[in-house]
């Protein structure tokens, strides 16, 4: 079986369509089912099946995947001892990030790179990784996929909710982050130094769409009031429900600590919400493969501090 043939399943498996695949890949559709046609002649059983409009794979298959990325590994691993592709501490390092993550950290992070890379003199060989960064708004569940297109990928999810697949990558905690309810200035419930769910079931809302953790928390609002909120708006991105609860009156639920910079630049108060788990998890996810690089080691250091000091300091 060739490495090639086998990261195609493995990549089949993890984002779930040819056409993904040939994109994170950067090949055509037909070399991606041209390598998958080989790999299932040499298995010499049916390693996919159609499901709908997607290719996924049969028990066979995520088998062979699973093993193919033990495969992957080691010839990484390889590469690293005859290239020191492992040992650069000036590669390139790609990092994604969830929205309110990436406007609150990624210009610390460059930035305390950038600071490093001129202390060390600003030459190429000066040891300092090289960023790619991208921002990337998906649900909960699709996290982990991001892992084939990232180096490092910064994922969030509700604190009580499913773990992430551990046995596929590594998780590198970060902060627990709260939901606050965010209030005009002027609103009377802004008075109070703190809520519960029955002072702020009735109220009208702008949410997240469903499956983001706003929409979650909303709706363990609604559960333990045992009255359903109005939604008048659903908005992903925190700056633009900062916006609308400044000027339309509506409540929304804002993440303490990486949107405090947009509640405060529209005058909007945040008061905690008591009574319901309201945390969420900030997480690196990291394929094991890529966690072995010290590039890769020194900017999951370095967002370490950043996010330290953004949660003892979120003013």
């Amino acid at each position: 079986m060739d490495v090639r043939q086998l990261q195609v399943l493995r990549e089949l498996g993890e984002l779930g369509s040819v056409k993904a695949v040939a994109e994170a890949m950067m090949v055509t559709p037909s070399a991606v089912s041209q390598q998958l046609t080989l790999l299932q002649r040499s298995a010499g059983v049916p390693l996919t099946r159609k499901e709908g409009r997607n290719l996924v794979l049969t028990d066979a298959g995520q088998v062979l995947a699973d093993a193919g990325g033990a495969v992957i590994r080691a010839m990484a691993d390889a590469h690293a001892a005859i290239g020191g592709y492992h040992d650069d501490p000036a590669g390139t390092v790609s990092v994604s990030a969830f929205h309110s993550a990436g406007q609150a950290i990624f210009g610390r992070l460059a930035g305390r790179l950038a600071a490093t890379a001129e202390n060390d003199g600003g030459t190429p060989d000066s040891g300092v990784p090289r960023l790619r960064l991208a921002d990337e708004d998906v649900p909960q569940q699709g996290f982990p996929a991001l892992t084939a297109r990232y180096d490092i990928v910064l994922a969030h999810r509700m604190a009580h909710s499913e773990d992430w697949p551990t046995d596929r990558i590594l998780v590198l905690p970060l902060a627990e982050e709260p939901f606050d309810v965010a209030l005009p200035a002027g609103h009377p419930l802004a008075a109070k130094g703190s809520l519960s769910p029955a002072d702020v079931a009735g109220e009208s809302w702008v949410s997240s769409r469903p499956g983001y953790s706003p929409a979650d928390v909303l709706a363990a609002v609604a559960a333990v009031a045992s009255r359903a909120p109005h939604i008048a708006h659903r908005v992903n991105d925190y700056a633009t429900v900062a916006a609308v609860v400044a000027g339309s009156g509506v409540l929304g639920l804002l993440p303490r600590h990486t949107a405090a910079a947009a509640a405060l630049s529209q005058g909007v108060v945040l008061r905690p919400l008591e009574g319901i788990a309201t945390r969420r998890r900030i997480d690196m996810l990291i394929r094991p493969e890529n966690a072995r690089r010290q590039a890769v080691q020194k900017v999951a250091q370095v967002l370490r501090e950043v996010v330290n000091e953004l949660v003892s300091s979120p003013g």
